[in-house]
């Protein structure tokens, strides 16, 4: 049977391009009709070019079809597959850097938590708002693969809003961290198993081990303990020579077990790693500042290089990425089930958390859909860090549920690192600030006002 797969945000053309070229792959998808939906429509017609030749280069007859409106590429839909960016990188990712700096805050990539992170969600949740009120309308059975930041407010925002919508959010840490982690130990992730929980780039290595020339399988926990602490490992070149691990390998060493996303984005979830008043703190752990502003400008410039090569191409190299989208796409399908991690409103998944909120736990996928399962056994200290940032995403989600500005501002005053920063009164002339820089992106009901 035909699936018809719609790209909302089909203008990322490079995460396009990796996850249909995931989907061809598979003999079931094959034969799939693609719907690739933007509003920019020169990102949109470079995505539809791309798209074609991946087709083309596979022997295939796929059928692709652009839309710039969002309910028509919808309609019908079996799967949706999100990945769009409000506001872009410019204006409104430079606007998240720079107005802080001018308080002495800095961050390095500003996407999940932090008054980057609530900024992004506030712009972000109210359009995957629409999309779900459009889903409801013509693919009421569809499943949501969202791929959009901050993960966990938008998951959130989405359950409590839309609990009807099939959802759940992706992201490529957990698995992503396995090829590093297998890469400072010097072993092939193949000979790897784990079992991590959590929430969004705070999910944990739970369990960790890997198998010896005996086919055994042993603990790796004290293999990291001690390359660390004989300072070992981290290698010195990984997935972002920039930043090499350092402060996960010292949150690890503090506090049992490894996170499972990047020293880049930890860094802005804790306050121990980026302070003003202690450069020496950035020197030690490489903390790269500015990270996100850097890969985007390099990207940029990487696609216009890129985009030449595309339309010249006759055929176009395509890879397995070890993004989940089409690995779900292929088990609900072919009811094969899968083992995926996913972001899923909690329902007792981890019952030491708040319910409702955004967890990343172990998902079976088959034809009866996404079902998540239970990781009860997280260590207390873990689930105290990840309170500290659930606490972020709550207010923010209050905030846009509830129209209600102030939950904003506490949002911001209760972030780890803003927190350890600023003052309350700088925090709150800090978000106006953002506000109204960011008015045009955001709901009506913050456009273009003031706190009393």
């Amino acid at each position: 049977m035909e699936q018809k797969i719609t790209f909302i945000g089909a203008g990322s053309t490079i995460f396009m391009k990796n996850i249909l070229g995931d989907v061809l792959q598979y003999p079931a998808l094959q034969n799939s009709k693609i719907a690739l939906m933007d509003i920019d429509e020169t990102r949109l017609n470079e995505s539809e070019i791309v798209a074609h030749k991946l087709v083309e280069t596979l022997g295939l007859h796929a059928n692709i079809e652009t839309y710039s409106q969002q309910r028509a590429a919808l309609d019908g839909a079996d799967f949706v597959v999100v990945c769009f960016q409000i506001g872009g990188y410019d204006p409104c990712t430079i606007t998240d850097f720079e107005v802080p700096k001018k308080y002495g805050l800095r961050q390095t990539i500003a996407d999940t938590l932090g008054v980057g992170g609530i900024m992004r969600g506030l712009r972000t949740v109210p359009h995957l708002w629409s999309l779900c009120e459009d889903m409801r309308s013509v693919c009421p059975n569809a499943i949501m693969l969202q791929y959009v930041n901050p993960m966990a407010i938008n998951t959130w925002a989405i359950g409590a809003r839309y609990p009807d919508i099939r959802q759940v959010g992706l992201c490529h840490s957990v698995q992503g961290t396995a090829e590093e982690l297998a890469r400072d130990l010097k072993i092939d992730v193949s000979d790897m198993r784990y079992r991590a929980g959590g929430i969004n780039h705070m999910a944990f290595y739970l369990e960790l081990e890997g198998r010896d020339t005996l086919g055994k399988w042993r603990d790796l926990y004290p293999l990291l303990h001690q390359g660390y602490a004989q300072k070992q490992i981290p290698v010195a070149t990984g997935a972002n020579p920039r930043c090499p691990n350092l402060i996960r390998y010292e949150v690890m060493k503090h506090f049992g077990l490894f996170v499972t996303e990047s020293s880049e984005h930890f860094a802005e979830y804790v306050p121990w790693f980026i302070k003003s008043h202690r450069p020496d703190l950035i020197d030690r752990f490489k903390v790269p500042l500015d990270e996100y502003p850097k890969r985007c400008e390099e990207q940029l410039a990487d696609w216009k290089d890129q985009v030449v090569q595309f339309r010249s191409a006759e055929k176009i190299e395509v890879r397995q990425s070890h993004e989940y989208a089409a690995q779900i796409i292929n088990a609900v399908v072919t009811n094969t089930p899968a083992v995926i991690y996913g972001n899923i409103p909690n329902q007792g998944y981890i019952p030491q958390l708040p319910e409702g909120c955004a967890v990343e736990v172990p998902c079976l996928v088959d034809a009866l859909g996404i079902r998540p399962t239970c990781v009860g056994d997280i260590p207390p200290q873990l689930i105290a860090l990840m309170r500290t940032n659930i606490n972020v995403q709550e207010l923010t989600v209050q905030a846009l549920l509830t129209e209600n500005r102030d939950f904003i501002y506490h949002a911001a005053m209760l972030d780890p690192h803003t927190a350890a920063e600023l003052d309350l009164d700088q925090i709150r002339s800090l978000v106006d600030e953002l506000l109204i820089e960011h008015s045009n992106w955001l709901p009506k009901w913050l456009q273009n006002t003031r706190a009393a």
